[in-house]
């Protein structure tokens, strides 16, 4: 194994322990509905019944996303998407009475959230849970959730992650005993504030951040105590830890000051082509028709229902003007050249005589997966870790709650087994 010889800005370790995260599906196509085996996905009882399932395989964390507005399509709820999700505190507060030891994150915005008003919820999370909170600090660009806090789109994208990293040192700031003053007076926080919760048996929430940005990177390296990345395949997980090492060094922290959970999905079967078998399923699941018609209606700008999935692209030209970022799926980058984008396709569509499902697919990221049998994954999860490429991986399961199942009962042993993942909660 030439493992050892990898340069990911940390030694070689061969006591590493893979630490292990859910995150729980808010919005997107990864769950697979369709079985009858499926739990209903916003309902308390399987957030209570996957949290304490993760709990009994010793897993870090459960982590939930938040949206601040029902996804859409062209003006309408978007049917295909999850509505009634409660706010993600108030979740992880109900989850707290009913677990003991896994940690409980909360993501939540820094663009339409105040600091001392955010910093009070989360420390009082973290209070009543035994100190087992954790802050997934995110941005948001669109002026359509905005419109949600009369803020429209008040901050420019390239300035969202300086008020984050404020807002980020306000909170930590106000992370302290009771009356403590904290005043912090620039164009983005505005802020006197004093602390009124004391803090956990922690300190304070743990930080995570999910950008992957130059700016997310540096807000990661400035501040946060987990990394959500999304560079899963090893030679990208590598050139990520590198690059992430290299600014903390820059901010006087050191190299294990940081973990990194890169987000991924497992799909697990008792032979390598039984893996592979269900994989392809999941994919056809979660890419199905009706996702296929409601992904060119976002670029063509129309109502598309009337058309074959399984027939050729539409022939009618796209309605004029920018990208609808409602749905808050598409890359502020790819929001504009769409006309460009659609004649790609088209091309494409054509070379390879494809329908309007299986262009879908093609043109569709492939999720990160690891696919393979239970000791397959578990010997790439101990090279990944040993290397130091990764600490471990935030899951995003896809059948709930026998994807997670599979996991517990399967991979974990296997794991165990090989020493890279603990038997017991150790803090």
């Amino acid at each position: 194994d030439m493992s050892t010889d990898v340069d990911t800005g940390a030694p070689y370790d061969p006591n590493a322990q893979v630490h292990l995260g859910v995150f729980y599906t808010g919005v997107g196509p990864q769950l697979v509905w369709s079985r009858p085996t499926e739990r209903p996905h916003t309902a308390i009882e399987t957030f209570v019944e996957v949290a304490q399932l993760l709990e009994r395989g010793l897993f870090d964390a459960f982590f939930l996303g938040e949206g601040l507005r029902v996804r859409e399509n062209r003006g309408q709820v978007l049917e295909l998407d999850v509505a009634g999700r409660p706010d993600a505190i108030t979740q992880l507060s109900a989850l707290a009475a009913v677990t003991g030891r896994i940690g409980l994150v909360a993501t939540q915005n820094t663009t339409y959230n105040y600091p001392a008003d955010l910093a009070r919820r989360l420390a009082s999370l973290d209070l009543l849970s035994g100190g087992r909170a954790g802050w997934n600090v995110v941005t948001t660009d669109n002026a359509w959730t905005g419109a949600n806090f009369r803020r429209g789109g008040w901050l420019p994208h390239e300035r969202r992650y300086e008020r984050a990293t404020q807002f980020v040192e306000t909170a930590k700031a106000l992370w302290a005993p009771p009356g403590t003053r904290v005043e912090r007076h620039t164009d983005l926080v505005d802020v006197s504030a004093t602390s009124t919760v004391p803090p956990s048996r922690q300190g304070r929430p743990v930080l995570f951040q999910a950008g992957d940005s130059d700016g997310g990177r540096e807000l990661a390296a400035t501040h946060a105590d987990v990394v959500f990345s999304a560079n899963t395949t090893f030679d990208k997980a590598v050139a990520y830890a590198r690059d992430l090492r290299a600014r903390l060094a820059r901010h006087g922290r050191g190299a294990d000051s940081l973990r990194i959970l890169p987000g991924a999905a497992v799909i697990l079967g008792d032979t390598e082509a039984e893996a592979h078998e269900k994989e392809r399923w999941v994919r056809e699941e979660q890419l199905s028709p009706p996702r296929a018609i409601a992904f060119f209606e976002q670029y063509w700008g129309t109502d598309l229902s009337a058309y074959d999935p399984h027939g050729p692209l539409p022939e009618i030209e796209p309605v004029a003007g920018e990208l609808d970022p409602s749905r808050g799926t598409i890359p502020i980058e790819q929001r504009t050249g769409k006309l460009e984008r659609i004649e790609g396709w088209r091309r494409l569509a054509q070379d390879k005589d494809l329908s309007i499902l299986e262009l879908y697919r093609e043109v569709s990221p492939r999720e990160r997966w690891f696919t393979g049998t239970p000791g397959g994954v578990a010997d790439q999860w101990a090279r990944y870790v040993r290397t130091r490429a990764v600490d471990g991986f935030n899951l995003t399961p896809h059948l709930l709650p026998d994807s997670l199942v599979d996991v517990v009962e399967t991979l974990v042993p296997e794991l165990q087994e090989r020493g890279v993942y603990r038997t017991a909660y150790e803090g």
